[in-house]
């Protein structure tokens, strides 16, 4: 199982990858540290993995009171709930919401349907999408964080997502984020009434060994976060799969002791 220690000592400095001519392009919806956060409440998507975790964590030092969604989605991982609730209660989250939404009804997805995990291919060098993708996840879960922002009266809403180190998923692209940005003003009373909703993706332009290094900044334990696409029967990343090999190299390219126990 996990190790809930306490992190390990700090780095001093990470170093952010900004793609220039997104950044300008789209360059509210990429701040990364957070700021203007002190006192607001802040939803944060917490899926209970290691970049959301480090989003969880950028939230807590920024200063913002963090109510946590969490989509329970029948995933074949499903040990990563467990994860996502040692994160909210080790960033002192005012709330903690585990939303059921069983998307093995819809399947299309390795990790929503009886399909094989890839293990030991290549990572993001295929032609097509892998088949870990699930269909509009990202899209699905953005729209309930924004029903809830909605509801508590929040305009900030925090995501992990990444457009480096990542598998191919379209639901990751910084276009994506930021149309959705757009469209939460087009689709909500609050938005119509003027409201200005922002959605934070300050991992969006980071790779693996930098998010590994502001963990570590941040003071927080990695091994309270999970990877792993298809955990073993007793509780372990396989060390096999993408996310696992992501991780992995992330934490090797970082410098930095890999917490996580592999099979």
């Amino acid at each position: 199982m996990p190790n809930w220690a306490a992190g390990t000592a700090a780095r001093p400095i990470f170093l952010v990858r900004r793609s220039a001519g997104l950044a300008r392009l789209h360059g509210r919806a990429y701040r990364a540290p957070m700021h203007d956060m002190h006192g607001k409440t802040v939803i944060v998507l917490l899926s209970g993995g290691l970049d959301s975790m480090v989003c969880a964590g950028l939230a807590r030092e920024a200063g913002a009171r963090i109510v946590a969604l969490t989509v329970d989605y029948n995933q074949r991982h499903r040990v990563e709930l467990e994860s996502a609730a040692h994160i909210a209660d080790y960033v002192g989250a005012a709330e903690h919401i585990v939303l059921p939404l069983d998307l093995r009804r819809f399947g299309g997805s390795a990790l929503t349907a009886d399909i094989d995990v890839p293990k030991d291919g290549p990572i993001g060098e295929a032609s097509d999408v892998p088949v870990t993708y699930v269909p509009a996840r990202n899209l699905i879960f953005l729209s309930l964080t924004l029903g809830l922002a909605e509801a508590r009266r929040a305009q900030d809403i925090v995501i992990g997502v990444n457009a480096l180190d990542y598998s191919g998923y379209p639901d990751c692209r910084p276009e994506f984020i930021a149309s959705f940005e757009a469209l939460a003003r087009l689709a909500t009373r609050d938005g119509d009434k003027g409201v200005d909703f922002h959605i934070h993706a300050p991992l969006q332009h980071m790779t693996k060994a930098d998010i590994a290094a502001e963990a570590a900044r941040l003071g927080m334990d990695a091994g309270m976060s999970w990877s792993c696409y298809d955990p073993t029967p007793e509780g372990l990343h396989c060390g096999h799969c993408d996310s696992c090999r992501l991780r992995s190299k992330g934490f090797a390219d970082a410098g930095l002791t890999d917490p996580t126990r592999y099979a």
